[in-house]
């Protein structure tokens, strides 16, 4: 093959993959995210003032809020709401609590053809697990850094 074709079907490959690139507006993704997470974060101040109403502890109102939220973000997920939310709203859906659920949800929805062992067992937390071994590990190192500190203050 001759140099001047080569240039040519890289050239052509690259105008294909210019093509084929979605193009992102960062600012308006990010007024999306805010507006989804906004939106989130008002309806569990909404839970979390109604359990205030009933009297109920401070705890007691945070821990209802956050199941609340889980709860309503499995059964979105379960509906296929929740996904189209999550596409739309990028990280002011991915990011809370409700985010979590519903990468914990998904998969389980996903693989449940495929039995309770094989499927739902070894598949539900592909997604989450990373979160949670990240999350476990970064905390166990800032609670040491922490320490240290303390120590030597």
């Amino acid at each position: 093959m001759k140099q001047e074709e080569k240039e040519n079907l890289q050239k052509q490959y690259a105008d294909y993959v210019k093509k084929k690139t979605p193009v992102h507006n960062v600012y308006l993704n990010m007024i999306k995210a805010f507006i989804t997470g906004g939106i989130i974060c008002t309806i569990g101040q909404g839970i979390f003032n109604y359990c205030e109403s009933l009297n109920l502890s401070k705890t007691d109102c945070s821990n209802w809020t956050s199941l609340m939220l889980i709860l309503l973000s499995i059964l979105l997920t379960g509906i296929g709401l929740y996904p189209k939310i999550a596409k739309w709203g990028g990280a002011g859906a991915l990011v809370p609590i409700t985010g979590f659920a519903n990468s914990v949800a998904a998969p389980a929805i996903e693989y449940k053809k495929e039995g309770q062992v094989f499927g739902i067992g070894c598949k539900i937390f592909t997604i989450a697990g990373p979160v949670i071994l990240y999350g476990i590990f970064t905390s166990s190192l800032l609670g040491f850094l922490y320490w240290i500190w303390g120590a030597i203050r």
